[in-house]
């Protein structure tokens, strides 16, 4: 990916860089009595890949969580709730519904919720994460009733007599995971660590982590200290963790090359697939409606100033237009006011317009985008009709704009495979906004890089970088666009050590 050498054959490696690239005759002779030679057989390798957007902690914690995904119809909810139930755990925690997926086609409620488990409080996330569905123990754990009112960026859905129908979309989620059960920081650990496990076998080296608390931060630097961190961090940190890193003197940066304070993440608006993403015009499917927006302008303005004059960048959530547009005019007014780069970026940056591209473009903002959105939100013409539709996930629009994009995730909401999103943002029949297989897989790498100010250090494979590489079965780019997704890693290495293998290599 070092626009200098598009290819080379051989890799030279001391401690945790690369010192040397080239053909294997210029390569050979640096090798030493002790050096260890490593024959790759011809298999392709990339720079390691970062994933600009993932929930990675978090993702620890629902593999051992009710798994919704495949779910196909609220009867199948109920009897999944229902056999989890029968386990010694307190509570019942999911992930991963969709009501569009179901027979019925509508939202589960906590009557469905109440028959499945009569006795035991549930919650369940639906797949973008923005909206949960609990039953009436959990409501009255929470002190949700009729009288309850609606909080600020958040929705407590109610049927026609008043009473909660136990769906809560975006903050009012914040309501009933207050009463959930803590996990110890032993729990924390495992979690991340199996989740740390999942990265490197995908090919992941860096994941710019969003964090949720505390905990998971502190998580982090304790097995940092300890050397069991497989892959590099760089850390989201939720707004309303801002003033106490401010008063700590933290800073965009702050840490090591292993774990490093990033951005801090702030959200404006919610999911198109749960209809709480901003628009400008109201959805397709639900002319009453044009979403959530969880700050006013002005709220927005201060967040972003705030950050911005403290040296931190921001990573706003925008999926609708207008959250877009909104987090665009903060931005440009803060940079105004103080001019520097901090890189700010705009997360998902879903639907777009040309207006609102080119004010990227102006404004330097970097758009962190999720390809595999693409394959995931097949209902999008539906939602949100064609003319709208075809401006969602823009991604040769804003390329051809000269504007910075990156790639992740979203994972637990998509899956954790960076490949499977270079596949999704190539595979794109019909469509204007397919790039190419080198391009996609630029997004991962060389625009990861400079997303956290790395573009010296990693993203390439260019001597005086870190050793971060991995090693595919096949090129993508001579693979069919359909079958990329499908392509195994099989090696991973951070920092000169093999992290992960599948296949056994010629060690000489």
């Amino acid at each position: 990916m070092d626009p200098t050498r598009r290819t080379a054959e051989a890799i030279a490696i001391l401690d945790n860089r690369i010192v040397g690239v080239g053909s294997t005759r210029d390569i050979a002779p640096l090798a030493g009595p002790y050096t260890v030679v490593m024959d790759l057989q011809h298999a392709t390798v990339l720079p390691g890949f970062t994933d600009c957007h993932v929930h990675l902690i978090q993702y620890g914690f629902g593999l051992e969580r009710l798994h919704l995904n495949d779910v196909r119809s609220i009867d199948e909810l109920k009897n999944r709730v229902a056999e989890k139930s029968r386990e010694d755990a307190p509570w019942i925690l999911g992930w991963g519904w969709d009501q569009d997926r179901f027979a019925e086609r509508r939202y589960p409620t906590r009557f469905d919720l109440d028959e499945a488990s009569p006795s035991k409080p549930v919650l369940l996330r639906r797949v973008c994460g923005h909206v949960c569905v609990v039953n009436s123990i959990t409501l009255k754990k929470a002190g949700i009733d009729q009288n309850s009112v609606n909080p600020p960026g958040g929705i407590i859905d109610k049927d026609t007599s008043g009473s909660p129908t136990g769906i809560l979309r975006e903050n009012a989620m914040d309501l009933a995971e207050a009463v959930m059960p803590r996990p110890s920081e032993a729990d924390y650990e495992k979690a991340t660590l199996v989740a740390c496990e999942a990265a490197i076998r995908a090919g992941l080296t860096t994941v710019h982590c969003i964090i949720s608390s505390e905990m998971e931060l502190r998580t982090l630097l304790k097995l940092r200290a300890v050397d069991r961190l497989p892959l590099r961090f760089y850390v989201l940190i939720p707004s309303d963790q801002l003033s106490a890193a401010k008063k700590l003197g933290l800073r965009t940066g702050f840490g090591d090359e292993r774990v490093r304070l990033g951005a801090v993440k702030i959200f404006t608006d919610g999911s198109l697939g749960a209809r709480t993403a901003a628009l400008e015009e109201p959805y397709k499917d639900d002319p009453t409606n044009r979403g959530v927006v969880i700050y006013s302008q002005e709220d927005l303005d201060k967040l972003v100033e705030e950050a911005h004059d403290s040296n931190f960048q921001v990573a706003i959530h925008a999926i609708g237009d207008r959250a877009v547009g909104m987090a665009l005019n903060s931005i440009e007014k803060a940079t105004a006011r103080n001019p520097k780069n901090l890189r700010h970026r705009v997360e998902h940056a879903s639907v777009l317009s040309k207006r609102l591209i080119d004010r990227f473009r102006t404004l330097q903002v970097t758009a962190s985008v999720q390809p595999h959105f693409i394959a995931s939100d097949y209902w999008l013409k539906e939602r949100l009709g064609t003319e709208r539709a075809s401006m969602a996930y823009p991604f040769a629009s804003l390329a051809h704009a000269n504007v910075m994009v990156v790639a992740g995730s979203d994972c637990p909401v998509d899956p954790l495979a960076p490949l499977a999103g270079i596949a999704a943002a190539v595979n794109r029949p019909g469509s204007k906004e397919a790039i190419g297989v080198e391009e996609a897989i630029t997004l991962y790498t060389r625009n990861a890089a400079y997303a956290s100010f790395e573009e010296k250090k990693k993203g390439t494979i260019t001597p005086g970088n870190y050793a971060d590489l991995i090693a595919l079965q096949e090129d993508p780019r001579k693979t069919k666009a359909g079958a990329i997704a499908d392509i195994k890693v099989i090696l991973t290495m951070v920092g000169g050590r093999v992290v992960y293998q599948s296949t056994p290599f010629k060690l000489d």
